[in-house]
C-alpha cells in the first residue's frame, strides 16, 4: 500500500479553507486516499466532514495511503506515488488558499 507522510502546515490545522483545499485536491486524483496520525485509524480523504472531525492540527504528522486494490485500476505505482507527493505539498503550503 503506497504511503507518504506530511506535516499539516497551516496554522488552524485542517480545518474550514485549509481542510476544503486539500479535499478537493484528493478529489482531483480520482484515488481513494485516506489521512491518519501515525497510530490511528485511517479516515477517508476525499470526505471533507471526516477530514475536519479528526482534529489534524498544525504541526501534526499524517500519513496519506491508497489501498492496493486503487492500483489495479489502470493506475501505476508511480502514478500513485506522484499522487500522494503532491498531495503532501497541499498539506506543507503554509497557507490553506
Amino acid at each position: 500500500m503506497p504511503e507518504h507522510k506530511a506535516i499539516v502546515a497551516a496554522e488552524i490545522g485542517l480545518h474550514a479553507r485549509a481542510a476544503a483545499v486539500f479535499v478537493r485536491a484528493v478529489t482531483a486524483t480520482g484515488l481513494p486516499v485516506t489521512i491518519r496520525k501515525p497510530g490511528h485509524q485511517a479516515v477517508d480523504a476525499r470526505s471533507l466532514l471526516e477530514v475536519m472531525t479528526e482534529d489534524f492540527g498544525h504541526g501534526c504528522e499524517v500519513v496519506l495511503s491508497v489501498s492496493a486494490e486503487a492500483l489495479q485500476a489502470d493506475r501505476t505505482l508511480d502514478e500513485v506515488n506522484d499522487a500522494l507527493t503532491g498531495l503532501s505539498a497541499v498539506l506543507e503550503a503554509v497557507e490553506g488558499r
